[in-house]
This record gives C-alpha cells, sequence and structure tokens, in this order.
C-alpha cells in the first residue's frame, strides 16, 4: 500500500464556519486569530485509491488553517512555519510524499523551503495542473469550434509557475499570444524566452482587460485572493479556463455573459472506489489535478521531490501526462461554478454568441 497526504487550507474564512458550525458565532477577527494560531489537522482519511496496473494507495487530507487572504497577508516566515507544521503531520501518518494544494504552493519558493524541512517527498501539483488545464482549453476549443491554431489567447498570470508553463506550452501552436502580469520586466523576460524556444512573439501587458478584451481563449492563473476577471472585458464566444484558486472569474461572468464559455482547469477522475471522506465541493471520485498529481507519483512509487520552484519544466508536465494515463488519471469533462458542462450548453453558448457577434454587426462595431 503506497502512502501519500496532501495540503488543505480554507479558501475563506466561511469555509470555517461551513465545517465548523460552532465558528458562525464568533468574529471574524477572533476567528482569524484562532486559525493563526492552531495546528495542523488531519481533515480525513482518503482510501481505495487504484490504479489501473493493481496498485493502490491510501492518504490524508491535512489542514493548514489558514486562508488565502492571511497567507498572502502574515508575514511570510509565520506562513511557512505552519505549511512545514502540516507536511510534518504528514510525515507522522505515514504518508511518503505530500502535496502542497492552493496557496501553500505559491508562499515562498513554491515549497522548495518545505522539502528542505521535512523528511519525505514534496511536490506542488503544478505538472499535471498545467496537463489537465491544458487538454481542458483543447477539448473545449473543439466543443466550440475554435482553431488553437489561429486562436487568439491570453494568459493572465503568465510569470507565475502554472502561466509561464501554460504560455511556453501554448505558444508552440497558437495563433497569437498575449501574457498578462504585475512585472514587465518578467513580462518580457518571458517574451524573450517564448521566442527562442516557439519562434512566437507574444505581447505583453500589465492590464487584465486590455488582454482579455480580443482573447478567443483566457487562462486565468493568478494568485490573487479575489476575483479580477470581469464579464464586460469578454469577447461573444470566448473560452475562459479558471485555473486559480480562489477563482480568477467572477461569478457575474457565468451569471451575466451566456455567451461566453467559462469552466475549471485540472479536474480529474481518479481509478478506483476512492473516499475522500471530505466534501470539497466535486462530484464523488474527482480531485483537482494538484491533488492527483501527489497520487499519481505515490502509485508510481515515485517518493520524490518532483514539481518545486517557480520554474516548471515543461518536460515535467509531459511526463506526469504519462503516469496519469499508465495509472488510470483523466479529464473529468468541464465543470463551470459547481455544474458539468454538457453538449447542450455547449450549443447554447455557441448560438448566444452568434447572436451577439449579429447585434454587434448591426450597431457598426
Amino acid at each position: 500500500m503506497e502512502r501519500f497526504a496532501f495540503i488543505i487550507h480554507p479558501l475563506e474564512i466561511q469555509d470555517v464556519a461551513r465545517k465548523f458550525p460552532s465558528a458562525q458565532r464568533m468574529p471574524v477577527t477572533w476567528l482569524e486569530t484562532l486559525l493563526r494560531h492552531s495546528p495542523p489537522i488531519k481533515a480525513s482519511h482518503i482510501t481505495g485509491v487504484r490504479s489501473l496496473r493493481g496498485t493502490e494507495a491510501e492518504g490524508w487530507f491535512i489542514g493548514c488553517l489558514l486562508t488565502s487572504k492571511q497567507m498572502m497577508e502574515l508575514p511570510e516566515q509565520d506562513v511557512m512555519e505552519k505549511i512545514i507544521k502540516a507536511a510534518k503531520k504528514a510525515e507522522q501518518l505515514g504518508a511518503g510524499i505530500v502535496g502542497l494544494g492552493a496557496f501553500t504552493a505559491v508562499v515562498g519558493d513554491a515549497g522548495v523551503t518545505v522539502a528542505e524541512n521535512v523528511n519525505i517527498a514534496v511536490t506542488t501539483g503544478n505538472s499535471y495542473t498545467v496537463a489537465t488545464a491544458l487538454e481542458g482549453i483543447r477539448y473545449a476549443a473543439d466543443l466550440m469550434e475554435i482553431s488553437i491554431e489561429d486562436a487568439s489567447v491570453a494568459v493572465l498570470g503568465a510569470t507565475g509557475s502554472i502561466g509561464s508553463a501554460c504560455a511556453r506550452i501554448l505558444a508552440r501552436d497558437v495563433g497569437h499570444l498575449t501574457m498578462a502580469a504585475r512585472s514587465l520586466d518578467k513580462l518580457e523576460h518571458l517574451a524573450d524566452r517564448i521566442r527562442g524556444e516557439a519562434g512566437l512573439s507574444p505581447q505583453v501587458t500589465t492590464d487584465i482587460a486590455t488582454a482579455c478584451r480580443e482573447a478567443d481563449i483566457v487562462v486565468a492563473v493568478t494568485s490573487a485572493t479575489g476575483t479580477i476577471v470581469e464579464p464586460e472585458w469578454l469577447k461573444p464566444g470566448a473560452i475562459v479556463c479558471d485555473v486559480a484558486r480562489p477563482r480568477n472569474v467572477s461569478r457575474r461572468v457565468a451569471e451575466v455573459r451566456k455567451d461566453v464559455l467559462v469552466f475549471e482547469g485540472g479536474v480529474v477522475e481518479v481509478p478506483g472506489d476512492v473516499d475522500f471522506g471530505l466534501d470539497f465541493g466535486f462530484p464523488a471520485k474527482t480531485a483537482y489535478a494538484c491533488m492527483a498529481e501527489t497520487m499519481i507519483l505515490a502509485l508510481e512509487g515515485r517518493y520524490e521531490n518532483f514539481t518545486l520552484g517557480r520554474d516548471l519544466s515543461v518536460e515535467q508536465v509531459d511526463e506526469i501526462s504519462r503516469l496519469a494515463a499508465r495509472h488510470g488519471f483523466r479529464l473529468a469533462g468541464l465543470r463551470s461554478f459547481e455544474r458539468a458542462v454538457t453538449r447542450g450548453w455547449i450549443q447554447q453558448v455557441k448560438e448566444n454568441a452568434a447572436k451577439a457577434r449579429q447585434r454587434a454587426t448591426a450597431k457598426g462595431f
């Protein structure tokens, strides 16, 4: 039996109140103080993960009790100490590898310091997150009848670990690439790298709205703690892949723009009769890709540091894709704001987009 663990944390303070009803009666400031001083917890025991090759694995969700907002605002050293304690909890439970989820993979140096302070392997799961996001984009583009080779693609948060890998891989196939992030210098450096690797010359901008407006496909993967993509910025028929947790895409997009397709990147079907022992909002037997990467490496017996640091390797993305297929992990269709995306939904989006374009043409836009 192979063993793994995965570190989770509440995205918002309201998540804690839902998990612990007694917390609903506490002022937010009190609850945040309590979280700051709370030790890691064993949130659940994961059973039933079984590879197509017959290997079985069990694991644990370890709760690092800080919200996304706290992880970005508290002193980095304090946050790192909390994450390291959670990783050591995984080690004590017998895990051979621990995965870092959501903001635990963003803080500091993306897992490097955590790996230096524990005696088990560490991975951020970002390689498989990229792989499944790109697979989802290609699948969605096919359904929406958008040619990847001719498409204009915008990557938001392009200088981050996941964003830069997405941009570099997409640059091999897309017609036009725009990259957006906070630092223009970092964007220019990445653009130079892509020109050398793929021969494509991306546009760069620090204005997210500008990046979105002409894009056929938007990949949102920033580390913002709140939503940053608004409905007014998107063209009819656009595809938006939201890889970020917490979400980058405003729920208003789904409510207001019935002519665009928004889906969550990195939703994976896990092989076996898996029981996560915890409801994190997904259908049974499905998980985030970052969680799945940790399971894949455990099933493969690869108890070694895999995806760490900011410079994500394209070769690692290719390798984890191969290992995922070997053990029976696969893209679990598309999901958008807790709902499965059906073919009927896609058809309606296409029809709405065609009508929106006709109205724009009639107005002379």
